[in-house]
């Protein structure tokens, strides 16, 4: 035998022999080299082209479990159009799942199915009725002692002296073909390899209303700074609107050497507190409070009445150092050092950070770094806290995450990472890859229709929905967009209706809903930035969003269709200042119809069009839609609708489509 001959008989191994041939399986994440993303209780749904050659008939089923588990799960998939077929599961626990498919020829079925056309066409079907019998026979070999008798007693009278006719219709029985069905050969089943990999997260992973807060700025006045029991008083506040978590930035002690002052000026007077992200001074470093805000044990309470109203702390991750650190006296070879021996401080030209100094990822000493990090996020996991948001994570190498993130929901495996990189989209969404569970987007700078409508798309689809949560952060400490410093109390409605509706988590940096709008010039930096100094606030104001934000977030909590970044759909309106969406649960139980004014500053009116068929609803069929934030009750028909938004007085409208309902009193009513 020649080497080519060799090489075939070597290569015919048994599992070549298998004819079903299974092909793009989805979802999935690069092919699966990383995990879809869901939360506890999803329904995943799945999708694979099956094929065999000629033409018998297949059956198959998604097989599913928890990757730390053993044993398979299955449900049966059903054939579409174009050999497409389709099939799902639930995850209904916060760990890594993993899915593969597994098709084999149904030798029974493809037998029945020619039965049946032959039996239809007058045939004789004697040979076709003994092969019938060694069928049931064998899966009588594989059924359990309930069904094995009566597959064999089955199997004898298929191939007995019975008249054909009566043999025919035992054949074709729809309990038989039920009984056989349960007992299929699947010893040329073919297995989609390797299984696809599914990360579970519990929900606040998807859904979540987020509010930033500055513990220092809660103080008496700007010279004096607010505790962690400040805060804890606070927390009805941040209640009462509606938030789910209360996003902390850096509370470590902050270095005093190169502090920035006010406004980010290079050298701080006496009583400048500094920026919280030049973390670490002689009281410590990353797992350490800064002494004016209270102790870890004021801390500790702080996240135990948070948890009492119903909210979450979420902590700011920042993996860099201010010159005081400990770190940079203790382990000075992490730290990337200039040829005369100095510490680099921080730069992303032309801006200068020189009240921080960057961490060496890749530094010979990178082994005891990365463990260091990791035992900071377990310090404060051990804490009860259970979400971090992390600083700026595109500036550390994206390995690092993929493991640190792992050891961490190794020993906590409900704990939510927050990505804040504002970089560019395949950095991003590496990121998500590797384990965030969100991601800051660029909707704070998506202003225009076109803007909106193509990159909320982008978000809601796959393949980017099965891998990338957003969070439609409105502002931050860093940006105050300028839709915000031009257009008033109409652009901070706008926006809040927006980042709210279009995406399942979304921020709000606090003074938002006291529309602070002052920027330095040219920029989107905040005059006076809380970044840099204490700030207190009059949360009392009368001219205050609190309200409507309250309402905002009730909305939400009520709707399930605000709940997932899917069921989205941007819709036809003929006025290019109106932005026209539906949010939708799959069942279509949850319609909810969202139309918003993009000009801050004219009236807008048009006709909305609505796709009355797709939500089960008749050409001249009355619906009512009901106005969430206005209380307004409208009777709608048929598609075009008319709408007016003074964004003076609305700037926005979010509506519950409700379906007319006859009850046996001929009484009319909408639900």
């Amino acid at each position: 035998m020649n080497g080519a001959g060799a090489r075939l008989e070597r290569d015919l191994a048994p599992g070549l022999v298998r004819r079903v041939w299974v092909e793009h399986l989805r979802p999935a994440v690069d092919g699966g080299r990383h995990p879809v993303k869901r939360v506890v209780g999803d329904r995943v749904e799945v999708e694979a082209d099956i094929l065999v050659d000629g033409h018998d008939l297949l059956a198959a089923v998604v097989l599913y479990r928890p990757a730390a588990t053993t044993d398979w799960r299955e449900a049966a998939l059903e054939r579409g159009a174009n050999d497409v077929w389709r099939g799902g599961f639930t995850v209904d626990s916060v760990e890594p799942w993993e899915f593969t498919v597994e098709a084999w020829v149904d030798e029974f079925a493809s037998w029945r199915d020619e039965l049946s056309k032959k039996h239809a066409a007058g045939q004789e079907l004697a040979s076709e009725l003994l092969e019938g019998a060694e069928l049931v026979a064998a899966a009588a070999e594989r059924a359990d002692a309930r069904d094995r008798d009566w597959l064999r007693r089955t199997a004898d009278a298929l191939a007995g002296d019975a008249p054909q006719d009566a043999r025919v219709a035992d054949a074709l029985s729809a309990v038989l073909a039920e009984v056989v069905a349960r007992w299929p050969d699947r010893s040329l089943a073919t297995r989609f390899e390797p299984p696809i990999p599914v990360d579970v997260e519990r929900e606040r992973a998807r859904f979540g209303a987020w509010y930033e807060l500055f513990p220092r700025s809660l103080g008496p006045s700007p010279e004096v700074s607010g505790t962690f029991r400040d805060a804890a008083d606070t927390l009805g506040y941040v209640a009462d609107m509606g938030f789910d978590v209360v996003y902390l930035p850096p509370i470590h002690p902050i270095g005093r050497t190169n502090r920035k002052g006010a406004n980010n000026v290079l050298g701080a007077g006496p009583n400048d507190p500094g920026s919280p992200w030049a973390i670490g001074a002689a009281e410590g470093g990353h797992t350490a409070v800064h002494p004016d805000l209270g102790t870890l044990e004021d801390f500790d309470a702080l996240v135990a009445e948070a948890r009492r109203r119903g909210l979450e702390i979420a902590l700011d991750i920042a993996f860099q150092c201010s010159p005081d650190h400990p770190w940079v006296r203790d382990h000075p070879e992490w730290f990337r050092q200039r040829p005369d021996g100095t510490i680099k401080y921080a730069e992303n030209p032309p801006k200068k950070y020189q009240d921080i100094h960057a961490l060496d990822f890749t530094c010979s000493a990178w082994r005891s770094l990365w463990r260091e990090l990791r035992d900071v996020m377990l310090f404060w996991a051990e804490r009860e806290v259970r979400i971090f948001r992390v600083d700026n994570p595109h500036t550390k190498p994206i390995r690092f995450w993929r493991w640190a993130i792992a050891e961490v929901r190794s020993r906590y495996p409900d704990v939510v990472f927050l990505s804040e990189a504002f970089t560019r989209p395949k950095m991003m969404h590496a990121l998500a890859k590797v384990g965030f569970s969100q991601s800051y987007t660029y909707f704070t700078w998506r202003n225009t229709k076109r803007e909106l409508t193509d990159y909320v798309t982008e978000l809601a689809r796959p393949p980017v929905r099965d891998f990338m949560r957003p969070n439609f952060f409105v502002n931050t400490p860093d940006i105050l967009p300028e839709v915000l410093q031009i257009g008033g109390r109409p652009a901070f409605v706008c926006r809040l209706v927006l980042a709210a509706t279009l995406a399942a988590s979304y921020g709000v940096y606090s003074g938002f809903e006291l529309l602070e709008d002052e920027a330095l010039p040219n920029s989107e930096e905040y005059r006076d930035s809380e970044k840099y100094q204490l700030r207190p606030r009059d949360w009392g104001r009368p001219d205050s969003l609190r309200e409507l934000i309250a309402a905002v977030n009730a909305i939400r909590r009520d709707n399930p269709a605000l709940h997932s970044n899917d069921g989205l759909r941007f819709l036809p309106v003929d006025n290019g200042q109106l932005l026209f969406y539906a949010r939708t649960t799959p069942e279509l139980d949850n319609v909810i119809l969202v139309v918003v004014n993009l000009d801050p500053h004219h009236l807008h009116h048009g006709f909305v069009e609505v796709p009355i068929e797709d939500f089960g609803l008749g050409p001249g069929e009355p619906y009512q839609v009901h106005d969430l934030l206005g209380g307004g009750r409208y009777l709608w028909q048929g598609r075009r609708n008319y709408v007016r938004l003074d964004p003076a007085s609305s700037p926005a409208q979010v509506y519950r489509l409700r379906r007319r309902l006859r009850t046996e009193r001929n009484f009319d009513y909408f639900m």
